[in-house]
């Protein structure tokens, strides 16, 4: 029987309680990690930990803010405590400005600081968090390691809001430059940078009777036509955490159905 992409690494991932996070701790577990799934919801943790256990796979939950590096710390150690040592942070943990019932996305004027700080704790200082603990693991264990990240299509281009994407952009930026910062230590830093995405995000509601309609929204926007599944988003980090990418560093890759490469003229 073949082997999967990550056979018997230990990786760590936030946000793990619904969408992308979820969805990543499932197919990472099918390709033979060991999965800590980690969120601020303990109970959608303990959910989505089960869910992997009752798919065969070795997963255990811890409730964790992203935006606390003491409990990023004691995530990564509930990792080395549970598994004997970290290979993999999938930092996906992330959050936006809630859009006006009725009216859509808030313009930047509309935004307050606390929602704004709120957005930026989360977004960039808990990527840099996770990124901290991570190395530090790896520095100890002496192996190096692999720190993937989702940013978002918001962080290349214009869209999806301004202090969303601004956050995102951090993101993008924050990864080519630690990729080379830690080069040497042979840790790789990479990105996942989706588009439109049906999950809980945003108040979202996958479950919703107009799911189709909103889908199809969602699809038109890209050139490829359909949105973005949150299994995509996790097969990307999936294959930026594996061995097949085991000399891709600094990378901000998209998984938008072509959006950021541009529109179709004419046709």
């Amino acid at each position: 029987m073949m082997e999967g992409l990550v056979q018997g690494k230990v990786v760590l991932i936030t946000g793990a309680g619904s969408g992308v996070g979820r969805a990543a701790c499932l197919l990472f577990s099918e390709h033979g990690a060991k999965v800590v799934a980690a969120d601020i919801n303990g109970g959608n943790a303990g959910e989505t930990a089960q869910a992997v256990r009752g798919a065969g796979g070795e997963c255990v939950a811890v409730t964790c803010n992203v935006a606390d590096p003491a409990s990023v710390d004691a995530a990564v150690a509930k990792a080395v405590d549970s598994f004997g040592r970290l290979d993999a942070i999938y930092n996906n943990a992330g959050i936006t400005i809630l859009p006006v019932p009725g009216k859509g996305m808030k313009s930047l004027v509309d935004c307050d600081p606390e929602e704004m700080k709120r957005v930026e704790d989360v977004n960039i200082n808990g990527v840099i968090y996770g990124s901290q603990a991570a190395i530090r693991q790896f520095e100890k264990q002496g192996t190096g390691g692999t720190i993937v990240s989702t940013a978002s299509v918001a962080g290349l281009m214009g869209y999806g809001g301004v202090l969303y994407g601004t956050t995102k952009g951090a993101v993008v930026q924050f990864t080519r430059a630690l990729a080379i910062e830690v080069a040497d230590k042979g840790i790789r830093v990479n990105a996942v940078c989706p588009a439109g995405m049906l999950t809980h995000y945003a108040g979202m509601d996958p479950d919703s009777e107009h799911r189709d309609r909103i889908l199809e929204g969602m699809g038109k926007a890209h050139p490829l036509g359909k949105a973005i599944d949150a299994r995509d988003t996790a097969a990307a980090a999936l294959f930026l955490c594996s061995d097949l990418a085991s000399n891709i560093t600094g990378v901000n890759l998209p998984v938008d159905g072509g959006l950021y490469a541009g529109r179709k003229i004419g046709g």
